[in-house]
């Protein structure tokens, strides 16, 4: 079956759309969670226990938690003295009989229940999740299983990793539009900031696509490879900011750029393709029917890997990095301090290689997979 450059560009708009709303998983529980809890049943000894490295590890963790996992605010740090904290709102979006929507700063960072339209919401302090409750914001939890069993809204909200999509988004349509327009200016010659993209946008093609592809059909899934692997990129290095922001390190969002993969691969499949898979030639029959549900098999497999090889890098390198940082806190001496601080460094330059390694790799796995797609076979080679 192949598919038209038209349909290509589509579903790519479609997925630039509805990518979004995959990240509706694992909202991040809030970093006042540990002192809340603390307060609200604490003495005057508790206060002075703070300085217990209990309680910094207890600190850490939550530390760790705000950078690696989604939430509703865009927060970029907190006073512990006062407890303020330095960010913004975003905007809550739920389906509850009709939407409802306003600002995330209803919940006072998790403290407050939420009205809208004689409906109140809490979030929940364990799982980060948004719950319907009455007034006072009860949650009623399950004696077996410790899960609120309040109703739990479709939650479409703007979070911290849709918000950071959209600036990824924003800022690629800026940079390439720029590109494409000096251009047409100056006789096929770039100039601006795009200037600084040519190169690497020439390394995809003549690198990735066409020696994995093939000249004759590697036109067509150039500007697919061009936005998953700017994509991955500018997100990669957004997560090596110190502003929480954990894009690819998300399961769902993985996902999603590995299912594109999979239906642009299986849509544009010429015969060959298929044949090679159903009723693979130059094998016994017998053994066909053992290969063919193997081959099929490694159909879904192949996105599976894409998908874990992306989220376990990123993710691992985050709480990896977080954790040694962590550890400065922890020793207070100047020798650990001094090599937590020293191992952190290295380790984030390493994080700005893996960074472009991923996005290279998420990229040319991606034409290998086109390119086994689209490729002619000739049996008859085969046969002399």
């Amino acid at each position: 079956m192949v598919i038209s450059n038209k349909a290509l560009r589509f579903i790519i708009a479609t997925f630039v759309i509805c990518l979004p709303f995959t990240s509706m998983a694992n909202p991040e529980k809030d970093t006042t969670t540990v002192q809340t809890e603390v307060t609200h049943g604490a003495t005057a000894e508790s206060h002075e226990a703070h300085a217990e490295p209990t309680d910094v590890k207890s600190k850490v963790k939550a530390f760790i938690k705000h950078h690696v996992l989604d939430s509703h605010e865009f927060s970029f740090a907190q006073d512990d003295e006062t407890g303020v904290h330095y960010g913004f709102a975003l905007p809550i979006i739920l389906w509850d009989n009709g939407f409802q929507i306003f600002s995330s700063s209803k919940f006072e960072h998790g403290e407050a229940v939420a009205e809208s339209n004689g409906n109140f919401y809490k979030l929940n302090h364990h799982d980060g999740k948004i719950y319907k409750t009455d007034a006072a914001g009860t949650i009623t939890e399950d004696e077996k299983t410790s899960f609120p069993t309040n109703v739990r809204p479709l939650d479409l909200s703007i979070t911290k990793t849709v918000f950071s999509i959209f600036l990824a988004a924003i800022l690629m349509f800026v940079i390439f539009t720029s590109l494409a327009k000096s251009y047409a200016k100056n006789n096929g010659i770039a100039s601006g900031i795009g200037r600084i993209f040519e190169p690497i946008v020439l390394y995809v093609r003549d690198e990735i696509a066409i020696p994995n592809i093939g000249e004759k059909h590697y036109k067509k899934y150039m500007s697919y490879l061009l936005t998953i692997f700017f994509f991955i990129l500018f997100l990669n290095i957004f997560g090596l900011m110190p502003f929480g922001i954990n894009v690819t390190g998300n399961l769902t969002i993985t996902f999603s750029l590995a299912i594109l993969t999979f239906l642009i691969t299986n849509f544009t499949a010429n015969k060959n393709y298929w044949g090679h898979i159903f009723w693979m030639p130059g094998v016994p029959k017998v053994m066909r029917l053992v290969l063919a549900p193997i081959e099929l098999l490694g159909v879904f497999i192949k996105p599976f890997s894409l998908m874990i090889r992306l989220y376990a890098n990123i993710f691992a390198g985050h709480i990896v990095l977080m954790s040694i940082i962590g550890l400065m806190f922890i020793f207070k001496s100047w020798l650990g301090s001094s090599l937590s601080f020293g191992l952190s460094f290295a380790l984030s330059i390493l994080e700005i290689l893996v960074a472009f390694l991923q996005a290279y790799i998420f990229t040319m796995l991606s034409a290998l997979y086109f390119g086994s797609a689209v490729e002619e076979h000739h049996h008859e080679e085969a046969h002399h």
